[in-house]
């Protein structure tokens, strides 16, 4: 017999960066919202931020530090232009990167645009236990990326495994988790 398991609805952020978009002119990130609000999960926060390393780094750490976030979203700045620094922005933030992110996005989307998708430096991590996921600006690589991981992944009844079950573990082991949240207070426990 099998326990029946619940969804376990999660806290996420949605950043989009953009040096030619507005928040009335983001379908990634509305796409995004409208995705995670679909399956149950909460929107926390949301913004737009041009393409400077500080200010993406700011915003993302202050969400990071945040008890009640369980996730970012961040779409756009990920590919080769000179303006493009979402990873140069927030690896350096990482505790945990989580290479098969990348690598998963990119062979899913080599099915659908060939080898256009090696020009995404889409990635992911973990940052005080909160998920990180870095994805490319446009409409459909967002959805290729929530439609082909990141909604399973946040669904704790995805089995094998999902990354939703392993909130309460995230900080096992570190610094962090003397430190960490009487888990009645807070989403990530």
């Amino acid at each position: 017999m099998t326990a029946k398991i619940d969804f376990i609805p999660l806290s996420l952020c949605v950043l989009t960066v953009s040096d030619s978009r507005t928040l009335a002119e983001d379908s990634s990130g509305d796409l995004l919202v409208a995705a995670l609000e679909a399956e149950g999960h909460r929107l926390h926060e949301r913004t737009l931020l041009p393409d400077d390393r500080y200010r993406l780094r700011a915003v993302a750490s202050r969400w990071i530090a945040d008890d009640a976030v369980d996730g970012v979203l961040v779409t756009g700045g990920t590919g080769f232009t000179g303006r493009d620094s979402t990873p140069e922005a927030l690896l350096p933030l990482l505790d945990k990167e989580m290479p098969g992110f990348g690598e998963l996005f990119r062979a899913i989307s080599f099915e659908e645009i060939g080898t256009s998708s090696l020009q995404s430096r889409a990635f992911a991590g973990l940052a005080n236990g909160t998920f990180v996921f870095c994805l490319p600006g446009s409409t459909s690589a967002c959805r290729t990326a929530w439609d082909g991981i990141i909604r399973a992944q946040l669904d704790a009844r995805t089995r094998p495994c999902n990354l939703a079950t392993l909130r309460p573990r995230l900080l096992e082991g570190t610094d962090m988790e003397a430190t960490a949240p009487n888990p009645e207070r807070s989403s990530k426990e």
